[in-house]
């Protein structure tokens, strides 16, 4: 049911109410956020298709400069080979990892990939067709076995995937590639050869964890994840410590510091990241559903994993807040309108109250447009699927910690003069939540933003000024984009022609401003007499600094980060 305010008492009492419920939560229909028609769109069909692996280092061609303080490696995944023989990949999310290297050294870059050697990529590969399902594609039966071999092979329970496309995570020094299956990929990151299949059930009560942990300064690692049981499922806060007692040692000592009831235990709400404040974990339960009698079932239907998933916008977003030193759920129950949202931007304790910023939209059916058949239309078929589109637009929350129940109704209990989010009190305790917008109009114009990031080392978890993403006037990335979130205003770097992937924050060594440093993005192109570059952004001002440009084809990927080489050199002496 959508969330209306409670309220019992005199007509009057209610009318003054229902005045304070208008001056916060407004009184004019929410806006259409989806970006309007756009035309002419250019084919991005290359960025999703099948390329070879670069094994052999390739030296890059630099134009401008690159700083030769930037000693490292930017390292990134995404999908890269979308078919196994006569066999294709439906979903985006399906593709088979590439992992890239881009290592930086006295201002020279070379570049090299190469495709992680999961046991989903070497048995798709050994049988040269798709064996083992994936979050959009049902593996079929192996068509060499007869029909009643084929029919009873839909009653074995399917083997999970554990092709770890989406993001590099670091645990206790060591990094893995992780996607939000129960397994994690071990990596060396000079050689990017995987080492280690991870599984999380086997530490702690889990079936999964997302690919976007949060970190404390000492190296404490938090993250989510969700248990399954005859009675339905639970939301799980992790705790990995930082040290080890063994150098081979991956996540032990792991924890559940606290389990958390979704609001319905056969449909738990699907969630991509949380929010991390100084002494919070911060969960947002949304009404992007799984349903998971059709997750069980989808191999006996014949249905793709991807079948479970239901956007149900006749509920709202629910926030829970976690104590993240003694794992206890504070009673706070916070609420908004329906939204869903994939990456939270930042999250900070002020007044009293925790803030915490996020990429949000109006509309949950967005995983379904990214069906390889969409992104690799043309003409006015690639426009229309663009068009159908929701926009992710940043967001601000304000969630009051101390809640008194003596609490006049509709009273808002934000005491933060600098923000217009508001929080409601309601006649029945719960506390209704309006946003406020992060963005001017100008922001609309660029397609809304996603992919943000921000001085992670130096500002989460704290009141900040700037975050970084990419601008979406296409179905991926079509610019980067500088957001001041205290002044509304925007730097965009932008060439027509080419698609930059999620932008990462280098700060300048012993640096103390918050944007003191650059902004590392692989940019890509679908034209073949182009080249995909790696590009150096100043981030104060957003200017272009150098660009190291690679011969050859890169999809466009996911997420990724960039380690110091002084990080690398201690960790091969482990």
């Amino acid at each position: 049911m959508q969330f209306e305010p409670h309220c019992c008492g005199s007509k009057m009492e209610n009318q003054s109410i229902r005045k304070l419920m208008r001056k916060y939560t407004g009184n004019t229909p929410p806006k259409n956020t989806t970006s309007g028609q756009r035309q002419n769109l250019p084919c991005i069909a290359p960025l999703v298709t099948t390329v070879e692996e670069t094994l052999q280092t390739v030296s890059a061609q630099v134009q401008g400069h690159i700083p030769k303080w930037l000693h490292g490696s930017l390292l990134r995944v995404g999908p890269g080979k979308f078919e196994f023989g006569k066999d294709e990949y439906n979903h985006w999310f399906d593709g088979m990892a590439l992992l890239h290297q881009f290592r930086l050294e006295k201002g020279n870059v070379t570049y090299r990939s190469k495709f992680l050697q999961s046991d989903t990529y070497k048995a798709n590969r050994a049988a040269n067709r798709i064996v083992i399902s994936e979050f959009g594609t049902l593996a079929l039966p192996d068509p060499c076995r007869n029909i009643f071999e084929r029919f009873m092979s839909k009653f074995i329970p399917p083997i999970m995937t554990d092709n770890t496309n989406v993001n590099y995570v670091r645990y206790k020094g060591d990094y893995y590639i992780s996607t939000e299956t129960n397994f994690m990929n071990k990596v060396d990151i000079e050689t990017l050869d995987n080492t280690e299949k991870v599984d999380w059930s086997k530490f702690i009560a889990v079936n999964g964890a997302t690919a976007h942990p949060h970190f404390d300064p000492d190296g404490t690692a938090y993250n989510l994840g969700n248990s399954y049981g005859p009675r339905g499922s639970c939301y799980n806060v992790i705790r990995v410590p930082p040290e080890r007692k063994d150098p081979k040692e991956t996540i032990h000592g792991a924890q559940v510091i606290c389990s958390i009831t979704p609001t319905e235990a056969m449909k738990p709400s699907y969630y991509h990241s949380f929010g991390m404040t100084r002494n919070y974990i911060i969960f947002i339960e949304q009404p992007l559903k799984m349903k998971l009698w059709k997750i069980v079932t989808s191999k006996v239907r014949g249905k793709p994993f991807s079948d479970g998933m239901s956007w149900e916008p006749q509920q709202n977003t629910r926030f829970h807040i976690v104590d993240k030193h003694t794992g206890q759920l504070l009673p706070g129950m916070y609420f908004s309108k329906p939204f869903i949202t994939f990456h939270q931007i930042n999250a900070f304790e002020d007044e009293g109250c925790v803030v915490i910023d996020m990429c949000c939209q109006d509309d949950g059916r967005v995983l379904d447009v990214y069906q390889l058949q969409n992104l690799r239309k043309a003409g006015e078929g690639l426009d229309q699927v663009y068009s159908s589109i929701a926009r992710s637009f940043p967001r601000r929350f304000v969630l009051p910690l101390d809640i008194h129940m003596n609490a006049p109704d509709g009273q808002n209990l934000s005491p933060l003069s600098y923000s217009s989010a508001s929080a409601v009190k309601q006649h029945d305790g719960k506390i209704w939540c309006s946003h406020e917008d992060l963005h001017n109009e100008d922001l609309e114009t660029e397609g809304g933003i996603e992919f943000p990031q921000i001085n992670y080392s130096q500002f989460n978890s704290k009141k900040y000024h700037f975050f970084y993403g990419c601008g979406f006037r296409h179905l991926v990335g079509d610019s980067l984009i500088k957001v001041d979130v205290v002044e509304k205003t925007l730097k965009v770097w932008r060439e027509d022609g080419f698609y930059p992937s999620e932008p990462v924050f280098v700060p300048v060594p012993d640096s103390g401003e918050e944007d003191g440093g650059v902004i590392l993005s692989v940019v890509v192109t679908p034209s073949q007499n182009k080249s995909n570059f790696l590009l150096v952004l100043d981030a104060k001002n957003f200017e272009e600094i150098g660009r190291a440009e690679v011969p050859v084809p890169i999809p466009y990927g996911f997420h990724g980060t960039f380690v110091p080489s002084d990080e690398t050199a201690t960790r091969s002496g482990d």
